[in-house]
């Protein structure tokens, strides 16, 4: 069975050597004119966004509007959200933790939308013949993770509802692929990872479920943009966010389809694709404020352990659709 070639898209640790088409939302100074406007979004090779990309049901959306779109595609969710930054996108896509570090970084960065919940799309994992069969097994040992990453959290709500915390483990800190490595190698004794790679070391190794997200912490994916771009242009917006919930509906019902639409870009096998979107969220809408009092506890956790230096207000970053 083929293997999941991580390294080629999916390392943190790797930063996008050029931020191609360095294009902000612009229009014609003069009215009588037709505006000619590019909206340039940053995407990655897995999610609703590339299964929009390949449909082009955006390009039709928004033709009426005199905006074109422009696709910019980036390894991981902190280069996309570096490049939403340094204006090289108006518009991406990240989970949970990114957007936190780069409300740090970046007080420009606003929050638009976001998919539902999606708990059981990550994961705390051990090898199918590992000894360890409770959480409080894991006290003393090795478990993977990438550093500030949506799984940080999950690891620490984990630990939490077991009455232990990080001290009692050894937290080993690794990009998605060298994890992958370390993990097949028995160099840890655990891996906390989210999908597509949670579900293609369950199909390709038969990685055993320790512990999912479920009924500890929400995994929301979130759709986030350039303040004075959504300022200036709710109308574009909005047609962005429609036809997101649009897609995420025809994904809902549509799983084999869109999981073939993701085979090539992704180089995943049919059947770990078809996993991890049955695990995901569907439906794309407003931020409410459940969810940014959910995202204010997962910043709140990253500032006590000290991965980000100030606390943060999330209902600051937050865009209200008009």
């Amino acid at each position: 069975m083929a293997r999941f070639n991580t390294t080629s898209w999916a390392k943190y640790s790797v930063i996008a050597a050029s931020l191609a088409g360095v294009m902000m939302l612009s229009g014609c100074a003069k009215k009588e004119e037709q505006a000619t406007t590019t909206l340039n979004i940053g995407y990655q090779k897995y999610g609703i966004l590339p299964i929009l990309k390949a449909r082009g049901d955006l390009e039709k959306a928004l033709k009426e509007q005199g905006v074109q779109v422009k696709w910019v595609e980036f390894p991981a969710g902190p280069q996309l959200l570096e490049g939403l930054n340094v204006g090289s996108v108006s518009l991406g896509e990240a989970g949970e933790a990114p957007p936190i570090f780069a409300q740090a970084a970046n007080p420009n960065l606003v929050y638009v939308a976001n998919q539902p919940p999606a708990p059981k799309a990550e994961a705390l994992l051990v090898q199918k013949d590992s000894p360890i069969h409770s959480i409080k097994d894991l006290k003393g040992k090795r478990v993977a993770l990438n550093k500030g990453s949506n799984v940080h959290y999950l690891l620490l709500k984990v630990l939490e509802a077991n009455n232990l915390s990080l001290s009692d483990i050894q937290p080993v800190y690794l990009p998605p692929s060298d994890a992958r490595a370390a993990f097949e190698k028995g160099a840890v004794d655990a891996w906390v990872i989210w999908d597509p790679f949670f579900a293609a070391a369950e199909h390709q190794i038969q990685a055993r479920v320790l512990a999912t997200g479920e009924n500890l912490v929400s995994n929301h994916q979130f759709y986030l943009a350039d303040r004075k771009f959504a300022e200036n242009n709710p109308k574009v917006l909005n047609t962005v966010v429609q036809t997101l919930n649009q897609t995420t509906e025809w994904v809902s019902s549509h799983q084999d389809e869109a999981a073939k639409l993701l085979e090539k870009p992704t180089a995943l096998e049919f059947d770990v694709l078809k996993t991890s979107i049955s695990r995901m969220g569907f439906g794309v809408q407003p931020i409410s404020d459940k969810v940014a009092q959910e995202q204010q506890q997962v910043a709140d956790a990253f500032y006590t352990q000290k991965l980000i230096p100030n606390k943060l207000t999330i209902q600051d970053a937050i865009l209200k659709l008009k």
